[in-house]
């Protein structure tokens, strides 16, 4: 089965993961409203051969209703921001956290959310230059909903540049940015790639990161798309921890991703 349907339309050494880990969790209540956005509404609406309305696209892929359902995702219009968009799988996952992730029969959301920017190129009327977008999840401590989502954005003006002049400091494994970024530290690498079709974050942040895949729920994620010296495209991954003590929350969305877009102007 496949459905899809669209409307009309500073750097220190105790940022290590095991020197985060507070005695406490999260204190804020998480909200269902995504998931009941998706799984009520837009799979609903696309099941009936519908618009998938309010969501923007529904893609569901597989030999029947179960398994297309376990592999899709639905991209939906954020209320935030000009041009922020969603991509929330149709499956039941919590969040960063959620071990399905981590599996190697996961669906590569990330890849799923890269070749749906074109969302934000249809919204503006005119293409986004690569270099100009991001992706981002954030973690358990500053995410206020239950189901997994990554926003689709652009990238803050300011880490773009610190970014392009910090990349000849960013390697293919990971590192601390030097310095660090808004007050706390980033983990960060580098790959050549015109897409995110080999390479899946979420795995590659637990594999890599120090301590990550004990506890992912105190990371976010992000990835930047960028254009290196000598002219390859590429992305720069950000692994975004969790470090109260310094005001880090792995908020990944506030600290790589700008809604209102001025890096546009």
């Amino acid at each position: 089965m496949h459905a899809v349907a669209r409307p009309v339309n500073r750097a220190v050494a105790v940022v290590l993961a095991g020197a985060l880990t507070p005695a406490f969790g999260p204190v804020h209540a998480l909200s269902g409203a995504l998931w009941q956005i998706v799984h009520e509404q837009c799979v609903v609406h696309t099941h009936a051969h519908e618009s998938p309305a309010p969501c923007t696209e529904v893609v569901m892929e597989g030999p029947d209703a179960v398994a297309a359902e376990n592999s899709g995702y639905a991209i939906l219009k954020d209320r935030r921001g000009k041009v922020q968009f969603l991509l929330i799988p149709t499956r039941r996952l919590l969040g960063i956290e959620d071990p399905v992730l981590l599996r190697d029969d996961t669906p590569l959301y990330w890849q799923k959310a890269w070749v749906s920017l074109h969302f934000i190129d249809e919204l503006r009327g005119d293409p986004v230059p690569r270099e100009d977008l991001s992706l981002a999840i954030n973690s358990v401590w500053s995410r206020s909903e239950d189901q997994m989502h990554i926003h689709l954005s652009c990238v803050r003006d300011d880490l773009r540049g610190r970014l392009l002049a910090s990349q000849s400091q960013i390697g293919e494994s990971w590192s601390l940015l030097e310095g660090g970024w808004v007050g706390h530290a980033l983990w960060v690498r580098r790959f050549i790639a015109e897409d995110l079709s080999g390479i899946d974050p979420f795995r590659d942040v637990a594999a890599h990161v120090p301590n990550a895949r004990e506890s992912m729920d105190r990371f976010g994620i992000a990835v930047v798309p960028f254009r290196f010296s000598g002219g390859h495209n590429g992305f720069v991954l950000i692994a975004d921890p969790v470090d109260l003590a310094l005001g880090g929350l792995g908020s990944a969305e506030r600290d790589v991703q700008d809604h209102d877009c001025a890096v546009l102007h």
